[in-house]
C-alpha cells in the first residue's frame, strides 16, 4: 500500500509560490499603511485649518475689521506642532474678501503644504488701511 503525501518536489514549489508572494503581499500592506498615517495627518491639518478660520471670523465678528496681508504661527493639536499661514486680500467684488490658509507639519514645507483652505468673507466688513494681518 502507497503512503500518502506530499513529495519533497511539491513542498519546494509550494515554498518557492509563498517566498514569491509573500514580499508582494508586506509591500502593499506597507503601502496601505503610509497611506493611512498620510491621510491621518491631512485630516488633522484640515482641522487646524478650520480652527484657525473659526478665529479668524471670531475676530471679525468682534471688531468688524478684517486685516489684509500675511500673518503665520504655530497651533498644537494630536501632541504635534502644526505650522499654518493665512493670507488674506481683497477681491475685485467689494465687500467680499478672500482668505487662503495653509498648514503644513514642517516650517519649510510652506510652498508645498499639507493641506490649504480657501474661504471668502462677505459683508460689511472694514479693510485695516495698514495691512498688517494680526489680532
Amino acid at each position: 500500500m502507497r503512503a500518502r503525501g506530499f513529495t519533497l518536489v511539491e513542498v519546494m514549489v509550494a515554498l518557492a509560490i509563498v517566498a514569491v508572494a509573500l514580499p508582494a503581499v508586506l509591500m502593499s500592506l506597507y503601502q496601505q499603511v503610509d497611506d493611512t498615517a498620510y491621510l491621518r495627518d491631512k485630516t488633522l491639518a484640515h482641522m487646524v485649518a478650520e480652527n484657525r478660520l473659526a478665529e479668524i471670523r471670531l475676530v471679525i465678528g468682534a471688531t468688524r475689521n478684517l486685516a489684509a496681508g500675511k500673518d503665520s504661527g504655530l497651533a498644537s493639536m494630536a501632541d504635534r506642532d502644526w505650522y499654518w499661514w493665512v493670507e488674506t486680500k481683497a477681491t475685485e467684488v467689494a465687500n467680499f474678501f478672500r482668505v487662503e490658509i495653509t498648514v503644513s507639519l514642517e516650517e519649510e514645507q510652506r510652498e508645498q503644504p499639507l493641506y490649504a483652505l480657501t474661504a471668502f468673507m462677505s459683508g460689511d466688513l472694514e479693510l485695516d488701511p495698514d495691512g498688517s494681518a494680526g489680532e
